[in-house]
Formats: C-alpha cells, structure tokens, sequence
C-alpha cells in the first residue's frame, strides 16, 4: 500500500515538476492576432467594443462590469467573470478605428494590451482585428496557456459573442 501511495506521490511531484519546466521554458510574452469581418458599419462595431456599461449584457463570459473611477486621464473599469476580477484602462482611443486597452492590475500573474483594428470593407461592413501583446509571468500559468488553454481563446470568445450580438456568425481569422 504505502509502495503504492509512494509511486503515486513521486508521479505528481514529477508532473507538477514538469509543469513548471515546460512554463519556464515558454517565452514571457507572446502575441497573437485574431479577426472577424462583420456586416456593420464601422461605427456599430466602435460603438459596441467601447461602451464600456453594456460589455455584460453580451459577453457571455462576464458576470458584471464596474466602471472605476478615471487614473491620470484614463478609462478603467473591472470585469467580473465568475469569481475572477480583472481591471482594464484605455491607453489609446481613435473612434472609429482604434481602439487599445490593458490589464490594470499588477497583482496578476499576467497582463498586456488588446489593441482593436477597426477597417471598412467596401461592402459597408468592416474587418475587427485584435491583436493581443500579452505577457505570463508565472510559468504554470505560461504551461496552462500556451498547452492547455491556447493563446487565442480569449480573443475567439470574444469575437464570437461580439458576432452574436450583431445577429452573424463568426468566422475567425488569424489576422
């Protein structure tokens, strides 16, 4: 019994090793690029990816948006999605066609920026590109979101309900 508690325990502690190795040797930072073309004007699509209050009521992920109070001049507000708590700022705003925003929190074992592209098609709908410049400073987090999460699910999320909302489907791109 105890031969086989012990094998078990030296598998885990391997594991978790391996884990934290294979995190360790992933690059801090990384970016990823998705996009998603949209029969809306590029002012609906503006209108949709800042107004800040409505984010809840159609990414399905988020559970509440406060928004904080302004620090030097910038927008922030705090996602809620279960029990996580992420704030985000606004360093750059170009209505209507660009759009960039960071993780405000530095207690976070990761952060970075989104920046949003939006481009009219000649159709009069528009291409949404977001590019992410993230960065993992822990490695199980960097293991857990280069293997096992992807570095582009939350940018798919995100571009499925944003099509959701307008009615369409999503066909996503990588940039």
């Amino acid at each position: 019994m105890w031969r086989v508690v012990t094998i078990v325990v030296v598998a885990l502690v391997a594991l978790a090793a391996g884990v934290v190795l294979v995190g360790a040797m992933q690059p801090k930072s990384h970016v990823a690029t998705r996009s998603i073309h949209l029969h809306q004007a590029p002012q609906s699509v503006w209108q949709a990816i800042t107004d800040i209050g409505q984010f809840a009521s159609w990414r399905s992920n988020l559970t509440k948006v406060e928004r904080l109070p302004d620090v030097d001049g910038r927008t922030r507000w705090r996602e809620h999605e279960g029990t996580d708590k992420i704030t985000y700022e606004v360093v750059e705003s170009v209505a209507p066609s660009r759009w960039t925003t960071r993780i405000a929190d530095p207690d976070l074992p990761f952060g970075g920026t989104w920046t949003y592209v939006i481009t009219p098609l000649p159709d009069g709908g528009s291409t949404l590109t977001i590019t992410e410049h993230g960065d993992v400073s822990n490695p199980i987090y960097r293991f857990v979101s280069r293997f096992v999460i992807g570095h582009t699910a939350t940018l798919d999320k995100y571009l499925h309900s944003l099509a959701k909302k307008f009615g369409e489907t999503a066909t996503i791109g990588n940039g």
